[in-house]
């Protein structure tokens, strides 16, 4: 009868121990087999702050971008902005070049003149060919020199699978880009001008045409239906043309996220905004973000050799690490590391420590503590001062 029982209960805990076995390889099978349900044939979606992929298909191939081309348009001209090279109030002249684009616009005439803030405007919310190669010849001179501004810029984002050879978009022999590349320009437009926002987020506006005959109002609609279809939708760029077919750069915030989803190729305008959409909610759905909110436990080094003993310390920058599965965040363990015998002088910047972030035993990174001033070598007579000022009563 005891050996009966033993084997019961043996066969109760080994059932027990499988089934949870079972149970736990399922939900990890299903986690891994959520992914976003996509049928265009190049996606790819990605975490602004750090420019971590969540998903990719096909990200790498070189398409024709239509006129999500603009965002890089885009970028140079928030590029002229911050280094003073053109104003929002400034005008803007309309060449017969420009004027003569041609597909999406805004029919700007030849002669015609509107303020940088309406071009910007222009472009991001209609998509307007005749507004970007006017300002690309507005900021340096013609399209061609624009263009190779461009291709610098994209060679230092690190888009690989990219070569402009025109400001707008149009569908030309070359023209191309990859969908990594794409979101790679767009974090970048985000993140360094979050400004964009508030033209890409644009659903209907008015501009005013000054011509020879007059005034007249028209009217802008936002390319990007997005706006209205997903609630957290903050941009970002649409592209249509017969060799790209439909192509969108999505951006997205909820809580505090910053999403893109970048479609391209996909055959039909319907679907490019599902797959962005599918794209976005998977993304809010798997992702854990932990940021480093902490302060130092030191907020000064020790110094040795200095005109002061201690120096002011801090991070450089903010920690941030993103997960692309369920994660607890909690329990990410911080560890703060100072270095010994820190000697004068001691620039602002200088490494002093870091900050090491592990998760169940594992590093998962690395962030670097710095002086944040300047703390000269103390000279003979800086001894004899502070010796001195020990010695005199207060």
């Amino acid at each position: 009868m005891l050996r009966k029982n033993c084997a019961r209960m043996l066969l109760v805990v080994f059932m027990s121990v499988f089934a949870a076995t079972l149970v736990t390889l399922c939900f990890h099978c299903s986690v891994m087999a959520a992914e976003p349900a996509v049928e265009s044939p190049s996606v790819i979606l990605m975490e602004a702050s750090t420019g971590q992929v969540i998903y990719e298909k096909n990200a790498d191939e070189s398409l024709h971008p239509a006129s999500i081309t603009k965002i890089m348009t885009l970028i140079l001209i928030f590029d002229a902005l911050k280094d003073g090279k053109i104003t929002l109030e400034e005008n803007v002249t309309v060449s017969e070049h420009a004027a003569s684009m041609g597909g999406s616009q805004v029919f700007l005439e030849p002669g015609e003149t509107q303020t940088v803030n309406t071009m910007i405007k222009c472009i991001s919310v209609a998509s307007a060919n005749d507004a970007s190669c006017a300002m690309a010849e507005h900021i340096w001179g013609s399209e061609e020199v624009f263009v190779e501004k461009m291709n610098e810029r994209a060679k230092g984002l690190g888009m690989n699978n990219t070569n402009f050879v025109n400001c707008c978009g149009l569908d030309v022999d070359g023209h191309m880009m990859s969908a990594r590349d794409v979101a790679l320009m767009s974090r970048e437009l985000i993140t360094k001008y979050p400004q964009i926002h508030e033209y890409s987020g644009i659903w209907m506006d008015t501009i005013i045409h000054k011509t020879r005959r007059g005034e007249s109002e028209f009217g802008l609609s936002n390319t990007n239906k997005l706006i209205k279809q997903y609630e957290w939708a903050t941009g970002l760029k649409t592209g249509s043309t017969g060799l790209a077919k439909c192509c969108l750069s999505a951006t997205a915030e909820k809580d505090g996220v910053e999403l893109i989803a970048v479609v391209m190729a996909a055959p039909n305008s319907k679907m490019r905004f599902s797959d962005a959409i599918s794209l976005l909610n998977y993304g809010y759905g798997v992702i854990s973000i932990y940021k480093d909110e902490e302060p130092l436990a030191m907020a000064e080094i020790p110094l040795k050799g200095g005109v002061k003993d201690t120096a002011v310390c801090r991070t450089n920058g903010q920690f941030k690490k993103v997960f692309t599965e369920p994660t607890d965040t909690s329990a990410v363990v911080r560890k703060e590391e100072f270095m010994t015998d820190v000697k004068a002088p001691v620039k602002a910047g200088d490494v002093v420590g870091q900050v090491v972030y592990e998760l169940n035993g594992n590093v998962i990174g690395t962030i670097d503590i710095v002086s944040d001033e300047n703390v000269e070598e103390a000279k003979f007579a800086d001894y004899i001062k502070r010796m001195l000022t020990k010695m005199l009563p207060n």
